[in-house]
């Protein structure tokens, strides 16, 4: 018997992309195991954002070659897009793919055990077509995440990835129609689907993002659909509007910020003003009134001053986001960031983040009081020690109460714990 251990470093689509990966290998005849057991093929999908991606990327491949020696290890991902060459001559790797012909890793894996030798598969990116890589089980959850859209093209001045993932390209509807049925038929009633950029799906063709979520949304045995990560342009008062009009479309969209200090925004190349930031909120909120708005937000990015950082603090309870990712400002290598000067100190970063993190805290105990009162339709998903369930809102609010895993019903919210709504038994 054959048996692997797969990891994901990084975001969501690393994550949808190990999950087709490892199908294959199973299909195979591979038997997964979970991670840290003894294994024949451990499989490390890598992550390039930050620094401390590369550092636990290139960590975790040198633990595994030392604690399995016996091992042959895939390493596959940003990092090995892009350092496919240094990773080749790591101990045990047996294969190194990148972001580009993953469909076929356990070919091109047992072809390297064949000959004896370690295959780097890292394709160009120029000109890269969409892979699909159909996913229709994902281990331990009860949605399913699916990716229709790849690569960016917007190079902000802090990021790597359009280095790493490639062009835009875009799962063809049909395609699309498909995987949200595979999902459904194997009982997954909430399917989330996620992209690079995915403002950009359906460039080059006549297809639209809203034709894409259409597509999932109409599937019979979908309930809810959930949207990734979303540029603020894209979220006009239009868009908005074809969004209300899917009563299972998920009311919580991830806007992404960086920051609230139009100058900062400029130095960041984002190519949105707070303004602009302001108008898509307006738009989604006057929509969907109860709808959620998370973001990510960048402290400590190259030249901020207080002024700027405190101009950001205003500008997310302007905005009233529900829930709010910080991150210090990490240079990366190959950006235009990492050559500007005024170099944040890591303490202020420090303490940016922290005061930043406090104010999405009471921002988003805010949003779940907000709940008392209504009516809720949560997918719960994991019992704790007290027998209790958690599960998820539509607007992504957690809920704790009575409930069977992986099923929906309808609550009462009579209470919250800090950002925990309470369910009527």
């Amino acid at each position: 018997m054959k048996t692997i251990a797969v990891y994901t470093l990084g975001c969501k689509v690393n994550q949808y992309d190990t999950e087709a990966m490892l199908e294959a290998f199973e299909r195979a005849g591979y038997v997964s195991v979970p991670w840290e057991s003894e294994a024949d093929v451990y499989l490390i999908n890598t992550c390039t954002v930050t620094g401390t991606g590369d550092k636990k990327s290139l960590k975790t491949i040198r633990r595994m070659a030392r604690n399995y020696p016996d091992c042959g290890i895939i390493v596959c991902g940003c990092l090995a897009q892009r350092e496919a060459d240094s990773i080749s001559e790591m101990d045990n790797v047996k294969l190194v793919v990148g972001v580009q012909r993953r469909a076929e890793a356990v070919q091109l894996f047992e072809q390297a055990l064949a000959e004896g030798r370690t295959i780097n598969a890292v394709a160009p990116l120029k000109g890269a077509s969409f892979e699909n890589l159909f996913v229709v089980r994902h281990e331990g959850k009860t949605r399913a995440t699916m990716k229709i859209q790849e690569g960016c093209d917007r190079y902000c001045s802090y990021c790597i990835i359009p280095t790493v993932r490639g062009p835009v390209r875009s799962m063809p509807l049909a395609d699309v129609r498909a995987e949200a049925k595979r999902l459904a038929d194997s009982g997954y009633g909430e399917i989330v689907i996620t992209g690079i950029h995915m403002a950009s799906y359906g460039r080059g063709t006549d297809d639209t993002l809203i034709d894409a979520i259409r597509a999932v949304h109409d599937t019979p045995g979908v309930r809810r659909v959930r949207i990734g990560s979303l540029e603020p342009k894209v979220a006009t008062p239009e868009f908005a509007e074809a969004l209300a009009a899917m009563p299972g479309l998920a009311r919580q969209f991830h806007l992404s910020l960086q920051s609230g200090s139009e100058t900062v925004l400029k130095r960041m190349n984002r190519r949105y003003t707070p303004d602009e930031y302001y108008a898509a909120v307006t738009a989604l909120k006057t929509a969907m009134p109860d709808c959620a708005l998370t973001t990510d937000v960048i402290v400590g990015f190259p030249g901020e001053t207080d002024a700027e950082f405190e101009a950001s603090c205003d500008f997310v309870r302007k905005c009233g986001l529900a829930r709010l990712h910080v991150f210090p400002y990490s240079r990366r290598s190959g950006t235009v960031a990492d050559r500007m000067p005024d170099q944040i100190d890591e303490s202020v970063k420090h303490e940016r983040a922290t005061a930043l993190i406090a104010i999405g805290n009471q921002l988003e105990e805010a949003f779940v009081k907000n709940t008392v009162g209504t009516t809720q339709s949560v997918l719960w998903e994991t019992c704790n020690a007290n027998g209790e369930t958690e599960g998820y809102t539509g607007n992504y609010v957690r809920v704790r109460g009575r409930g069977i895993p992986n099923t929906f019903s309808d609550v009462r919210i009579i209470g919250t714990d800090g950002t925990t709504a309470l369910a009527e038994e």
